[in-house]
């Protein structure tokens, strides 16, 4: 497969060279910010809506150029020694930038879509060796979760907690897990997330209102797994470019970041909902739906109209907002959740632990974890510093997974509650009859055990 120490020897000059190099190259390509929507289009838009006066969004697309950025990328990947597993990398991570750029270039148009796609897939992609794609997962979701409801709502927590408060709150738990300083929070206006973290600090958006599930959800999902991750690969000795948030390794990413609300009871069912939502509208923005078809949909499905808009808003970022185009990145959540948790479990029935601090260990895709472990192995790569305690402690984890694996073999398709009493009134009939054998053989005076 790979060379060892003998390979990582020749190649370590140029590597630390490159190592150093590529972050200068990607500063530029900030794809969220490129994105980011003005002030104030929210409210003119809500504002008519409810007029009944709807008209979509008045947001100017203007493509970024990027194109000396991309050509420096370029050059830099050909000088990669890709028979190496850092040099590999190193090359893939820059073509990814590379994309970025040119989707970034490409704002408002066709390509827009085409990029992004590359970058996260559609909903719609389909994987044919697990037989299915997001939007199957996706309707499966919330058709599950319909069915549970039994037509009714569950009333989301209640958001009353300020943006500065929930940031005052937040500094010392981040304080604890990283130590002090090493984090800071800060508000931001202009976002349409909630929350967005980068290396070393976590953004809020300054107008939310956050409800105490919020807290965990946040801390688990923004700190523990993409703040985490980002530090532990700056911290790496020899390849410190395992802490850029390549967009390669979002699925990953979001994979890991919402495993973790689901294995820590931080996610609930309206988050969950909403995440299927999200994949949906993508695939109805990339079908034609324009902006204020997507937000109607998000209403009906029972989101209230700001968090609707905002939805609505992930979706058209950087697409053409009459529809028939979208920003993909949603779609990858749901991707990302299968490929972490199919690899977790595979690392737990091969006995390879290792394979989850390798997850933690930077900000890697699902194929560095295994294309890097012989640098793991020798020592080159190190393990991560900051891991959440649900990966830490590998008996909990191997527990949740062996668990999910097991129970996935039952097919719900095939059962009822009237084929499940029947299993259960079989089970008891048969206790009772040994029962009544019993008694009766007791009370026999030919019956000798």
């Amino acid at each position: 497969m790979f060379g060892r120490a003998r390979d990582i020897t020749v190649s370590i000059a140029p590597l630390s060279e490159l190592d150093a190099a590529l972050p200068g190259l990607v500063r530029k390509i900030r794809v969220l910010d490129a994105l980011a929507w003005p002030d104030g289009v929210e409210e003119v838009f809500l504002q008519r809506w409810r007029a009944g006066q709807a008209e979509l969004p008045r947001v100017e697309l203007r493509p970024r150029d990027h194109s000396a950025d991309i050509a420096a990328l370029q050059d830099f990947s050909g000088r990669c020694d890709e028979g190496h597993p850092a040099g590999r990398y190193l090359a893939m991570t820059a073509r990814s930038y590379a994309t970025a750029g040119r989707m970034l270039g490409a704002i408002g148009t066709p390509d827009f879509t085409r990029y992004s796609s590359a970058l996260y897939r559609r909903p719609d992609f389909y994987y044919p060796r697990l037989n299915l794609s997001m939007l199957d997962a996706a309707r499966f979701f919330l058709s599950t979760t319909d069915a549970l409801l039994g037509g009714a709502r569950i009333p989301v927590s209640q958001a009353d907690i300020p943006a500065d408060a929930f940031a005052a709150w937040m500094q010392p738990e981040l304080d604890r897990f990283f130590g002090p300083g090493r984090i800071t929070v800060v508000l931001d206006p202009t976002l349409a997330a909630k929350a967005i973290a980068g290396a070393s600090r976590i953004r809020l958006r300054a107008s939310a209102l956050f409800s105490e599930l919020d807290k965990n959800q946040l801390l688990q999902h923004e700190a523990f797994v993409h703040v985490a991750t980002a530090q532990n690969g700056a911290l790496q000795p020899n390849l410190k470019s395992l802490g850029l948030g390549a967009p390669r390794t979002t699925q990953t990413q979001e994979g890991i970041a919402t495993l973790a609300e689901l294995f820590t009871g931080s996610m609930d069912i309206n988050r969950l909902r909403r995440l299927a939502l999200r994949v949906l509208a993508v695939q109805q923005a990339l079908e034609g739906a324009d902006f204020i078809q997507v937000f109607e949909g998000f209403v009906a499905a029972g989101q209230s109209q700001e968090e609707s808009f905002r939805s609505s808003q992930r979706v058209f970022r950087g697409a053409d907002l009459h529809g028939g185009s979208a920003f993909t990145k949603d779609a990858a959540y749901l991707t990302g959740l299968l490929g972490v948790h199919t690899l977790l479990r595979i690392a737990v029935r091969d006995n390879r632990p290792d394979l989850v601090g390798h997850l933690f260990a930077g900000r890697l895709s699902l194929g560095d974890t295994v294309r890097l472990a012989p640098l793991f192995e020798s020592g080159w790569l190190k393990g991560p510093v900051h891991v959440p305690d649900w990966a830490a402690d590998l008996s909990r984890l191997a527990a949740n997974l062996a668990f999910s694996a097991f129970i996935a073999r039952i097919k719900l398709d095939v059962l009822d509650l009237e084929v499940l009493m029947a299993f259960a009134d079989e089970h008891e009939d048969d206790a009772s009859a040994s029962i009544r054998a019993r008694s009766h053989n007791d009370s026999n005076p030919l019956y000798k055990p």
